[in-house]
């Protein structure tokens, strides 16, 4: 009899620590089961262009009011809006009566001149009425060749008509006949970051895009730095120039100018591992620790984005094993499981 106890009790006990362990080995997997599950990529060291992106609007590179210095009455004009006329091409025929008579005066005045002046060597006359002929002969001559130039009017720069104002018969007044700009290259001015003046160079290659065009990068130069800096904004001007020899790009396009200034050696994670804090512009990451499975916050400062790819300033260091997935579920210090 004491034998059948005793063989029932190490059933009984066995069968115990069969259910005991069965219930830990239950327990672990629930807790198991109930980690967090995040994918994880390695930050890696390279190499990055350096750039910086800018806004602005595309500018004839020259803009030539074509007027009279004087109210004139136009008899024709010769060019219309959207022609492209030649420096030096007459563009418009002004009302020439005054000239008519300007080169009268001109002609009596040098003829009184010549005249006084040989008076002059023979002792005929003084030389204060020799010179007062002269003066007047000059003073002739600058209103007639001023009225020459006035009663034409020629375009100073090869490039197209961008406005016409009058008519023919209309009498020219405050607003210019003509405007020609030119547009061959073009022009874009940009405010940029104090923080960027050292690094901004005169000669150095920029790439632009304009809406009209999609993607389509096309090449330009800067060609002038302002020298001071706007203590509001903190920015100083940049002048862009592009060749346009197509005529492609036109006054008034907005322009999206990328301008890169040499490289650094940054750490590169995916974008999908930034996160961004709610109600701040603070960035952060989780960092895994493959010792204890856990996970920590870190902030971080981004620089440029590059297609999928974020450049870190600060906050991640290379080799690090940051979220990529799973980030929603965790908190700093939490335990997590790898996917």
């Amino acid at each position: 009899m004491k034998t059948v106890v005793k063989s029932l009790l190490i059933v009984c006990m066995a069968a115990g620590a069969v259910a005991c362990s069965g219930e830990k080995k239950k327990q672990q997997e629930q807790q198991q089961e109930s980690l967090p599950k995040v994918s994880v990529e390695t930050a890696v060291r390279r190499d990055v262009v350096q750039q910086t992106s800018f806004t602005g609007t595309v500018e004839a590179y020259v803009v030539n009011n074509i007027a009279p210095q004087q109210p004139r009455r136009i008899l024709d004009i010769l060019v219309d809006v959207g022609d492209h006329v030649q420096a030096g091409q007459l563009l418009v025929k002004l009302d020439n009566s005054a000239l008519v008579q300007a080169k009268a005066q001109l002609q009596n005045a040098k003829d009184e001149y010549e005249r006084a002046n040989e008076l002059y060597e023979f002792g005929g006359t003084s030389k204060s009425d020799r010179d007062a002929r002269k003066m007047s002969y000059d003073v002739a001559k600058s209103t007639y060749e001023n009225l020459v130039e006035n009663t034409t009017l020629v375009s100073p720069v090869a490039g197209v008509v961008s406005a016409r104002n009058y008519d023919n018969g209309d009498m020219a007044g405050n607003l210019p006949v003509l405007v020609v700009e030119q547009i061959r290259p073009v022009k874009i001015m940009v405010n940029v970051s104090e923080s960027l003046f050292s690094k901004v160079k005169r000669g150095m290659a920029v790439y632009v895009t304009f809406d009209a065009y999609g993607d389509e990068q096309f090449s330009g130069k800067v060609t002038r730095i302002y020298p001071t800096i706007d203590n509001a904004t903190r920015t100083f001007q940049v002048e862009i120039s592009i060749p346009n020899n197509d005529e492609r790009i036109r006054p008034g396009m907005f322009a999206r100018v990328t301008m890169p200034y040499g490289t650094a050696n940054r750490v590169v994670i995916s974008d999908r591992a930034v996160n961004k804090l709610m109600g701040s512009g603070d960035r952060y990451v989780y960092i895994y620790n493959p010792e204890d499975g856990s996970v920590r916050y870190s902030k971080v400062e981004t620089g440029r984005r590059m297609d999928d790819e974020f450049e870190i300033i600060s906050g991640v260091e290379n080799g690090d094993m940051v979220v990529v997935k799973g980030q929603n579920g965790v908190t700093n210090g939490s335990i997590v499981e790898l996917n």
